[in-house]
């Protein structure tokens, strides 16, 4: 199709939400749309991610981007003008062909942010929402949302690493019929959350909408699950609402010992105490996910927690959206649902191929915009039939999923705690917890 041929591309350093610049590419095809898309490194960024490629220098803090962006510009564009947007394979073919190891001589921030600009632009030029464009008919499925609560890594002695305000402490709304009514619940719970801890300590949400909890309030972070479950309670919804938590527990763990500091509270803990922890937490509060609940490449202990569990345990450090270290992890058992972040992995066919292949051994894909996918993210989401998305219930993404509901009108499909995973949930989802 004519129209949808790539006619240029261009691309710039910007600011970004996550405090260090980002690569945004902008192309334009032949009938005049446009796709726009930006990468960014994360807070908490696991070992095994594709490499980024950074300025270095004093700007920034060597963190800037105008050298992937003159990338772009100059080595990937003439690669890819003249080609047919609407065919994101071909396009990623020809990205990831232009040299060898091309993700890392081109830096994997501007493959990643040109090879989303491409399927914006694909969609745009046809005329077609970007979840259609993704999903086919087959697009129709609003993801379990939840709300940021509370994070922070200083309330009891920090980690070994920078865990970039780790662990984040969220709740799903899975109750519900509808995304609106979940997204609403949402807002309401942290509304009430955010009142409550600014009575508490003058707290205010400034970690992307999460609470950031300072060192001294609460002895341990059960007092912390304690207030949410109060918070929910007193808004009306116990039963339909539940905890989710990002650990990044690899942000913790000093690999001399293997034990775990300042991790929930002051106590230093091995393997086996940490494991123990969760079950009992899990029994005492409504915990229906957590991520990365151990280091990144302990892959039996993970695979056992989530026999045990019988709730959704996400990789995030522990597949990094890698083909082959989630092929590896459906191998051992260990998980049963992928955190999805495209620019960790590189283009969006990688992403694809990896989604297409964990459906196909009974995990979940759980999309996180933490990359700089912003509010597109919901269009992810629905494109591939997600269960769960981290928060994205209010705020620009909740907007667009809202949009989203509204555009689908009667086939909108909004099944609850049935998108989640472990054996745990599916007991929620039949009223049986």
């Amino acid at each position: 199709m004519y129209g949808t041929i790539i006619k240029s591309v261009r691309a710039h350093q910007v600011y970004t939400n996550r405090g260090k610049p980002g690569v945004e590419v902008i192309v334009t095809t032949e009938n005049g749309s446009e796709g726009r898309a930006m990468c960014t490194s994360g807070v908490s960024i696991g070992t095994h991610e594709v490499d980024f490629t950074f300025d270095g220098g004093t700007k920034f803090g060597g963190k800037g981007v105008t050298g992937a962006a003159k990338r772009v510009e100059e080595v990937i564009a003439p690669v890819i003008i003249g080609m047919d947007s609407a065919r994101q394979a071909e396009v990623d073919a020809a990205i990831l062909g232009i040299c060898p190891d091309a993700k890392i001589r081109l830096g994997g921030n501007a493959v990643a942010a040109t090879s989303a600009a491409v399927l914006k632009a694909g969609a745009a030029s046809l005329g077609i929402p970007l979840y259609r464009h993704i999903g086919g008919a087959g697009a129709m499925y609003l993801p379990v949302p939840g709300v940021a609560m509370a994070a922070g890594d200083e309330r009891y002695g920090g980690g070994i690493t920078t865990p970039g305000g780790k662990p984040t402490m969220s709740i799903m709304a899975y109750g519900f019929d509808k995304f609106s009514d979940a997204s609403y619940a949402c807002w309401e719970i942290h509304t009430r959350w955010a009142e409550k801890m600014k009575k508490l300590f003058g707290g205010l949400p400034n970690i992307r909408d999460f609470i950031s909890i300072p060192a001294g309030i609460f002895k341990s972070d059960k007092e912390i699950w304690e207030e949410m479950l109060k918070t929910v309670i007193e808004a009306g919804y116990e039963g339909k609402i539940g905890f989710q938590m990002d650990v990044a527990t690899d942000t913790y763990h000093n690999k001399e010992d293997d034990k775990y500091y300042g991790l929930f509270d002051k106590e230093p803990k091995t393997k086996e105490q940490l494991y123990d922890f969760y079950m009992q937490i899990i029994k005492d509060y409504p915990f229906v996910i957590i991520e990365d609940p151990f280091n990144e490449d302990d892959y039996d202990t993970t695979a056992a927690f989530t026999k045990d569990s019988g709730i959704q345990i996400v990789g995030d450090d522990l597949f990094t959206t890698n083909p082959e270290r989630v092929a590896h992890g459906i191998k051992k058992g260990a998980a049963n649902t992928v955190l999805l972040k495209v620019n960790q992995v590189g283009s969006i066919s990688e992403a694809l191929e990896m989604i297409q292949y964990a459906y196909k051994f009974g995990y979940g894909i759980m999309p996180s915009d933490s990359r700089g996918e912003g509010e597109s993210i919901a269009d992810y989401a629905v494109g591939i039939n997600a269960g769960s998305i981290r928060e994205s219930a209010i705020g620009a993404r909740g907007n667009r999923f809202l949009e989203i509901e509204e555009e689908l009108g009667a086939s909108a499909k909004f099944i609850g705690a049935r998108g989640l995973k472990g054996e745990r949930n599916q007991k929620r989802a039949d009223g049986l917890l």
